[in-house]
């Protein structure tokens, strides 16, 4: 751990002077850690979480190696054009969590915050926002984002896209699940399409993107297989791989990566043995960092996340062969638009599905959807016969920890669902 913070200090101290220094030492740093995951995996992680790993590193560095080549994203931007376009896609909360991870966001947090941002705006967006105007992220070649689940979106594209002066896409997606909005946002993703094009003078065949869309298809359906597989089976899990999920079920769907990974998981669940101790789902964010879900998760037996509904955020029951829609499908009945209800309706079913003996709704600060929506969940959950803990916290800055409240919390929770085993 010294070694991190030495490193984040680093970081820090050249962001002040020599900003693309810095920007070399964090691409430096992430690549000797992926170094690390290939040669030296978590023996404990099956290999498909070992995989993930390496591949989410991977997401991480070509941003950074090949800015020219990029484009920033909102974590449920439909992908598959960027990547016929040729742009690998970097996006608010996963970079925030790597910049957490090497244990240096405060000094942008505190810098977003120094330039007017609200205190109360998220924190992965404010982490972003001020490693940004400090000169640690590259200028891409464009912005490409929705305002779906997060209004912080609005805020933090606009004003990137003024301080690189690029082009910018926007998607907007209504609220009500309705054939009419599906027809709308596929309208939008259509004229996504030329606007790519001029943006990296390169031509996108539609054929190609067909086949994309289905290999994302096959993706889904493969992840909801194995959600289902792993109901009465013991996955050893840590805090970050429900994470990745997360994130590769997003920005790299529709990728060959994307679909092995999912194949890996499929592969490793036939082979893994019966269930041990107790299977927890997760609502909205983990606080990877903190030492408290640590001591209570961190490849433990007694306890395993066995998901986080930042992976399942899709509805695969909607499908259509027109690739436009098919994504935009995805958007307009996404579990986290619309009312809350929708949410917590996915989550009870993915909690069942995954074979859950207790939730965790996590307040992640900052978060006004997540936040409001904790007391009618943890009503419905149990009326659904999933004991729920409301969690508050922060997925992103330390300085919200609230550790011994964690601690007490989360361990007490856990004990009651032995008990609550046995009755």
């Amino acid at each position: 751990m010294e070694i991190v913070k030495t490193f984040g200090n680093y970081i820090e101290k050249w962001c002040e002077t020599s900003p693309e220094r810095a920007r070399w030492l964090l691409k430096t740093g992430w690549e000797a850690q992926n170094l690390k995951f290939r040669f030296l995996p978590e023996g404990q992680l099956n290999p498909s979480d070992q995989y993930l790993a390496g591949m989410m590193m991977n997401v991480m560095t070509q941003p950074l190696k090949h800015p020219e080549s990029s484009v920033m994203v909102s974590v449920f931007t439909p992908c598959e054009l960027l990547q016929e376009a040729g742009l690998y896609p970097y996006n608010v909360e996963s970079f925030s969590c790597y910049l957490a991870a090497s244990q240096v966001e405060r000094p942008f947090l505190q810098g977003a915050e120094d330039s007017g941002i609200s205190e109360t705006l998220c924190s992965y967006h404010k982490t972003f926002i001020g490693a940004a105007e400090k000169g640690l992220l590259p200028k891409p070649k464009c912005i490409v984002y929705t305002n779906l689940a997060c209004d912080a979106n609005l805020l933090t594209f606009h004003r990137l896209a003024e301080f690189f002066d690029i082009p910018v896409f926007s998607i907007d997606i209504p609220s009500a699940q309705t054939p009419a909005n599906v027809s709308y946002v596929a309208t939008q993703l259509r004229a996504l399409l030329p606007f790519l094009e001029k943006v990296t003078d390169r031509t996108i065949d539609e054929s190609k993107l067909k086949e994309r869309l289905a290999r994302s298809r096959r993706t889904l359906q493969n992840y909801d297989k194995f959600q289902s597989a792993r109901a009465d089976k013991y996955i050893p899990s840590d805090l970050v791989s429900p994470l990745y999920s997360g994130m590769t079920n997003n920005i790299l769907l529709g990728t060959e990566e994307e679909e092995l990974y999912t194949q890996k998981l499929l592969e490793d669940v036939s082979k893994a043995p019966a269930k041990k101790g107790r299977h927890i789902y997760w609502m909205h964010t983990i606080p990877f960092w903190s030492e408290a879900v640590k001591d209570a998760l961190l490849l433990k037996e007694e306890a395993q996340i066995v998901g986080c509904e930042l992976a399942q955020v899709a509805d695969i029951t909607k499908h259509s062969e027109d690739p436009y829609e098919e994504m935009a499908l995805r958007l307009v009945y996404h579990a986290l638009n619309g009312p809350v209800s929708r949410r917590i309706e996915a989550g009870i079913r993915h909690a069942k599905q995954a074979g859950a003996d207790g939730v965790v709704w996590f307040n992640h600060w900052g978060c006004k959807h997540t936040l409001g929506g904790s007391r009618i969940a943890k009503k419905r959950f149990e009326e659904a016969g999933i004991p729920l803990l409301i969690l508050d916290g922060d997925g992103c800055d330390r300085s919200h920890g609230g550790e011994g409240q964690t601690s007490t919390r989360l361990g007490a929770f856990l004990e009651m669902l032995g008990d609550f085993d046995h009755e």
